[in-house]
């Protein structure tokens, strides 16, 4: 092996393995479920999320999941649902979701990896994953909590948490 060689090996590997690195390298907690699947809690600004990511091997896709502590009671999942296609209309990767069994909220989104190489990930490709899943749930939060709490429409609620503020207080 070359420096060269162990150079790149530490700039990409193994899809797993590199959220794995990421996630340990902030202290998150994590754990492996296998070699295809790693889990890690993450403390955002409002809630608590755990990122699930699961490796496909053979289609090489990554599917990363970023679950909100949100479940949905019956009586406001369509409302939810109307809110989930407002705001995934605004989304250029990944989007929210509901499970239907549960009424867990979730953001997910799907990424090709290295589809005709050897299957591994980028460390700056690892952190532009993580780092938009939870930015989008950051961004979100606030709509979903007033459509469920607040009793808010859901255009409302979007009108309302994402509001621009200009100038400095």
């Amino acid at each position: 092996m070359t420096v060269d060689d162990g150079e790149e090996a530490r700039e990409a590997s193994a899809p797993i393995e590199m959220l794995e690195h990421y996630f340990l390298a902030h202290s998150w907690n994590c754990d492996r479920v296998g070699d295809e699947e790693i889990v890690a809690q993450v403390q955002g600004s409002w809630t608590q999320y755990e990122l699930r990511a699961v490796w496909r091997e053979e289609d090489r896709v990554l599917q990363f999941l970023a679950l909100p502590d949100i479940r949905v009671p019956a009586d406001k999942r369509s409302a939810i649902y109307e809110t989930l296609g407002l705001i995934n209309e605004q989304l250029w990767i990944g989007h929210f979701e509901m499970w239907a069994s549960s009424g867990l909220l979730l953001f997910r989104y799907a990424s090709l990896i290295d589809a005709g190489g050897d299957g591994s990930l980028t460390l700056d490709h690892a952190e532009a994953l993580v780092e938009a899943a939870i930015d989008e749930c950051e961004r979100f939060y606030p709509v979903f909590q007033f459509v469920l709490w607040a009793d808010k429409s859901p255009s409302d609620a979007i009108a309302a948490a994402l509001i621009e503020t200009q100038g400095e207080a």
